[in-house]
């Protein structure tokens, strides 16, 4: 993956958010988490100088694809990852079920809670699948990119046309996914993920 521009301040971990989206929209949907190392370009191409055709060294900093993460609780998995100094922020991307405000309610009651938080994972598989199968579901895709020096940005590609097919028109043509960006879309990721930067 290569970076267009290297822009200032915030926009930079925007930029990336954006391009670890696009790397990973291109192989189309329903694809596992991933998750990414940010790593200083120049660190790179000192380290692999043979890459040097394949990256922008405008780029101050180059998404790395990591290993695939565990199957399982998400956040358990964040947990357990540490990362080194070389590592200068990361990236995830994750596939969500995004529904209406008002069709919140029409999803099951949570049983056996007694506070905020207090779900059981039998509680959240049955959400989950509620989520999944609600008729006015949407399909998206978050990506949320943080750097050490505590900035972040997330981008959601929300999937066009009916969940499940590949065309939303008549013609046949391609359905038209909407793209939204903003640094408030998923600010419990952006906290785990800021968390595996923490020494």
């Amino acid at each position: 993956m290569t970076e267009s521009e290297n822009p200032a301040g915030p926009g930079r971990v925007a930029a990336l958010a954006r391009e670890v989206e696009e790397f990973v929209a291109s192989g189309g949907w329903d694809q596992q988490p991933q998750l990414f190392a940010l790593v200083p370009t120049a660190d790179i191409l000192r380290e692999q100088p043979e890459l040097a055709d394949q990256l922008d060294p405008d780029s101050e900093f180059t998404p790395v694809a990591q290993d695939a993460l565990p199957e399982g609780d998400l956040a358990e998995a964040l947990g357990r990852i540490a990362w080194p100094d070389a590592v200068h922020g990361c990236a995830l991307a994750q596939e969500i079920i995004v529904l209406p405000p008002d069709a919140e309610s029409e999803l099951p009651g949570l049983v056996g809670t007694d506070t905020e938080g207090d779900v059981s994972a039998e509680d959240l598989e049955r959400l989950r699948q509620a989520a999944a199968d609600h008729p006015r579901r949407t399909e998206a895709r978050i990506v949320a990119a943080v750097l050490r020096e505590g900035s972040a940005s997330c981008v959601m590609r929300l999937r066009g046309g009916v969940p499940g097919d590949d065309t939303d028109d008549t013609d046949g043509t391609d359905a038209v996914d909407e793209v939204v960006e903003s640094a408030d879309l998923a600010p419990n990721l952006i906290a785990a993920l800021r968390a595996t930067l923490q020494p």
